[in-house]
């Protein structure tokens, strides 16, 4: 038996409080483990290991099936912490539960709790057992399955990366050429010339090089057993008014027990999402993602999975979704000094400074990478976790081999959030994941100085602030942002904090500011004084406008703009924001939709919104704008401004806009992977060859001017990359009106309008124009134009 211990707060001699001693620290110190942890198979045997160093007793309860009575219950032996028994190889495709007696902090007293295995890699519906499986099984691999590695799309750098961010059921869920089984899950992806397969292959064929998938291991907030599902009747939803509440009121009614959730609610990481599979019993759920991956790969696109390792759905000794917390108590979560649990990711925030926590996450991506052949990671709230086990993990995954492993692990790409709050800020519980730490690691965080500059404010502020394609200065909405004098200065300061996005968002990056100072990326500074460059090499940012989370782009578009504006002008602001992610150096980041003008009718949160205002339609006939006030939860303060808009009917797109948009993006993609010079790889060559022309107190406002250079045919300045182009410059006109002025440094050069431009189903993009005897550009209202110098 453990003991337990408690510590006192001493004053005056006496006990004055008290509370249970924190143990982490005393349990690495004493049992710190490497060894084998979960199923292990042998030929004739199979054996269990559990790391419990504060349990009493554990033994392990076999069931007949997924909802079969016990079988039998066998005791585990315990050496230095670690639990374990070998049994026959009859064990196999059995289901179990481990009986964890051990006292828990949240009740104050000795429980019997019964628990997943934290190394599960199968399980029943809704993760109640444990499926007792192995995973390098050949019956679990679908055809060609070892020959994947070999069949990846190409990849030669990680600068070369594009990333589509994609919720698995907003894929397919309202696709009718889907069939009806597979509709919201895993095998949508492996259906042929379905609406959203012609849509990903678009996008493939351009360029577009990864899909970032929303969480898609077990998590909570969703049944996995379809039967228990409801819907609302989308039919009549139709009916209602654009400005309605009645059908959030309708959403919401059934939110707890309809198939949606975006996922963040871990409960086993190690496992695929049961209520995306065919069958959340059994083998189906582990084929089925195998089959996603291979078809996702075959498309030209590789896999990133959203991995969530900052907090827990559930803890305590009761609830089926409550794992880690069962069978070490008090472990595997963080607290603060007064040991209650620290909740600033959500809930139940885990502790990777631990070593077997930080252990369980380096072995969860090893899975992933090896058994499902992933081909990247985003970190949700990567600040949230320490940077040494960022590192490990980075170490851990380019150390795998096709030889060893069936993986190239070179090729996996490591990417996340990395906001700095809570309990872990300013490095409180060790250097933690966040921007300014990743820094020189080659771990990419999203770059939120160019979104907000692009956009304007904050996702946290006034909806209505304006920035630099939303029409501060150029276009007044009406919300105050400062006098005249005071709007300019912003806008040329978000052009600032946009020219650093678009060279890598590099730190060291000499750019000439708004004020005609000369700084570095990271002396140029956020509104709140943070470094706006903060990277030292271009891969370790992730350009973006928007993201699941907030508002759709087009959403955003349409709070922030003046309310006269056209659906036309609304669609080109669309595209000039895209169009500067695109253009960028570094990755770029698109959420799924923002080519197609998505909406989800201004909701702020979708995270538990339902299909009805997740909605995706690859036919193109709609955005989704319109279908009614988003849910009260987190969208009510915005009503009145959100109404006027959703019940005007100039702010609705036809399938015509939603096309032309389409277009445009493709013809984006395009451009960016005509030239390796939008994607140069390392901090040198942008420093060296990324140049702005619009800068300094004489700035055109709304205007920026970006140059990128190669070797020239008659010098040896630099290395040639491009054998096509031996200049391109990019400029992006956010004004409401055309744009003519001459840049003295580009005369005499053969620019012309990019042939992707030239043959543009836009028509104003192509009356872009440059004189060479003087320098001057003509560039359309709203317009992204790119021009190149070609080679003799």
């Amino acid at each position: 038996m453990r003991t337990i211990l408690y510590c006192y707060k001493i004053g005056h001699g006496k006990s004055q409080d008290f509370t249970a001693l924190q143990l982490p620290g005393v349990l690495d110190d004493m049992f710190a483990y490497t060894g084998p942890l979960g199923a292990v198979f042998s030929e004739k045997a199979v054996s269990l290991h559990l790391w419990a160093p504060t349990a009493q007793d554990v033994s392990v309860s076999f069931y007949d099936g997924p909802v079969g009575p016990l079988l039998e219950a066998v005791q585990l032996n315990e050496s230095n912490g670690v639990w374990s028994v070998t049994g026959p190889k009859n064990w196999e495709n059995r289901y179990y539960l481990y009986e964890v007696t051990v006292y828990h902090p949240a009740t104050s007293q000795v429980e019997k709790c019964l628990a997943d295995d934290p190394y599960a890699r199968g399980l029943s519906a809704n993760g109640t057992r444990t499926w007792l499986v192995d995973i390098n099984s050949e019956t679990l691999k679908p055809p060609s399955w070892d020959k994947l590695a070999a069949e990846k799309p190409k990849l030669d750098s990680f600068s070369d990366i594009s990333i589509y961010e994609l919720h698995i059921r907003d894929f397919s869920a309202h696709d009718s050429t889907v069939d009806c089984h597979s509709r919201g899950g895993f095998c949508a992806f492996t259906c042929q010339d379905t609406a959203g397969i012609r849509h990903l292959r678009k996008l493939s064929d351009a360029g577009l090089t990864h899909v970032h998938l929303l969480p898609s291991f077990q998590f909570g907030g969703v049944d996995d057993i379809k039967n228990n599902w409801k819907f609302v009747d989308e039919a009549e939803l139709s009916k209602l008014p654009p400005g309605s509440d009645l059908q959030q009121d309708a959403v919401v009614a059934i939110q707890e027990e309809d198939p949606y959730n975006w996922g963040y609610n871990p409960v086993l990481w190690g496992v695929p999402k049961g209520s995306y599979a065919s069958n959340p019993d059994g083998p189906n759920r582990i084929i089925e993602y195998r089959q996603m991956v291979q078809a996702l790969n075959h498309l030209g696109l590789r896999v990133v999975m959203d991995v969530v390792y900052n907090h827990l759905y559930s803890s305590g000794p009761s609830a089926t979704t409550s794992v880690l917390d069962k069978i070490v108590p008090g472990y595997y979560l963080r607290r603060d000094t007064n040991g209650q649990i620290e909740n600033s990711a959500a809930v139940n925030n885990t502790a990777s400074e631990h070593f077997m926590v930080d252990r369980l996450i380096v072995d969860d991506l090893l899975n992933w990478a090896v058994n499902y052949k992933v081909d990247g990671f985003r970190f949700d709230l990567m600040g949230h976790i320490m940077k040494k086990t960022m590192m490990r993990a980075t170490s851990a995954l380019q150390s795998l081999t096709i030889d060893e492993h069936g993986v190239d692990g070179s090729k996996i790409y490591l990417y996340g959030e990395g906001w700095d709050f809570g309990e872990v800020a300013q490095n409180k519980r060790g250097i933690n994941g966040s921007q300014l730490n990743m820094s020189g690691t080659g771990i990419g965080s999203f770059n939120d100085r160019i979104r907000d500059a692009i956009n304007g404010g904050s996702p946290f502020g006034n909806p209505l602030q304006q920035g630099f394609s939303t029409g501060l200065f150029l276009e007044p909405n009406g919300f105050y942002q400062g006098n005249e004098t005071e709007t300019r200065l912003t806008l040329a300061t978000y052009s600032d904090h946009i020219q650093i996005g678009l060279a890598g968002n590099l730190k060291d990056y000499v750019l000439i500011s708004h004020t005609g100072e000369v700084k570095k990326g990271s002396e140029v500074r956020t509104f709140d004084g943070s470094p706006v460059g903060y990277t030292s090499s271009p891969i370790e940012t992730i350009n973006y406008a928007s993201a699941h989370d907030n508002e759709t782009l087009f959403d955003i578009i349409s709070l922030k703009t003046l309310m006269s504006l056209s659906i036309d002008e609304r669609c080109r602001i669309n595209h000039l924001s895209t169009s500067i992610i695109a253009l960028s150096q570094g990755i770029p980041f698109f959420h799924a939709g923002d080519e197609i003008l998505r909406s989800k009718s201004l909701d702020r949160d979708s995270y538990n919104s339902g299909d009805w205002f997740n909605k995706l339609d690859f036919t193109y006939e709609t955005n989704n704008w319109g279908v009614g006030l988003p849910p009260r939860e987190k969208n009510e303060g915005s009503w009145p401004l959100m109404k006027q808009r959703l019940e005007n009917p100039s702010f609705k797109s036809t399938k015509d806009h939603i096309l032309s948009a389409l277009d445009n993006f493709v013809d984006i993609l395009k451009i960016r992977y005509s030239s390796p010079l939008f994607r140069l790889s390392t901090a040198s060559d942008i420093e060296q060859r990324v140049h702005f022309h619009n800068t300094g107190p004489s700035l055109v406002p709304g205007v920026i001017i970006m140059s990128i250079e190669d070797a020239r045919n008659d010098t040896y300045e630099m290395a040639q990359l491009d054998k096509n182009f031996s200049c391109v410059v990019t400029v992006f006109n956010a004004c409401p009106h055309e744009v003519s002025m001459e840049i003295p440094d580009l005369m005499s050069m053969e620019l012309q309008l990019h042939p992707v431009q030239v043959n543009s189903s836009d028509a104003l993009v192509r009356q872009s124009a440059f004189d060479s005897t003087t320098g001057r550009f003509t560039i359309p209202t709203r317009t992204t134009a790119v021009f190149v110098e070609p080679r003799c």
